[in-house]
């Protein structure tokens, strides 16, 4: 599967509102963090490293366009700290996730978009969007 990834030397909770605020400039809206090491720790009594994920509003379009894909289109942003203490962001290529029943020009179209929007907001973490990538993506 292929991913769009890029590692920081930022604090994870600088890490998580920056690409949070990229997201939300790239037409994203946060739908559920999911904080597993919280969860981890609550549930199973694990310690387990900074680790989170977020999913967004472009999977209501999918599933109204094709009410059997629900997740087979996800937008999900992954952060996790390494044990080095990079900070690592990834993003899956939607493209990746289509059976080849729910191929359809529309979701297709949609998921080459939200892809470019991910790669977007994961690439500009440690710097200001540019105007250009501001106006392309609105």
């Amino acid at each position: 599967m292929t991913y769009y990834s890029r590692k920081f030397k930022m604090p994870f909770q600088e890490v998580l509102e920056k690409i949070t605020e990229n997201l939300e400039h790239q037409g994203f809206a946060v739908i559920t963090t999911i904080d597993f090491r919280d969860t981890f720790k609550r549930k199973l009594n694990i310690r387990f490293r900074n680790f989170g994920s977020c999913n967004t509003l472009f999977a209501y379009e999918a599933i109204s366009h094709e009410s059997q894909m629900r997740e087979m289109l996800p937008c999900n942003i992954v952060i996790q700290e390494h044990e080095t203490g990079e900070i690592e962001v990834s993003a899956n290529n939607p493209l990746e996730n289509f059976q080849k029943t729910f191929k359809t020009t529309h979701l297709v179209d949609l998921a080459t978009e939200i892809g470019i929007r991910l790669r977007a907001a994961v690439a500009c973490i440690n710097r200001k969007p540019t105007k250009v990538l501001q106006e392309h993506y609105q």
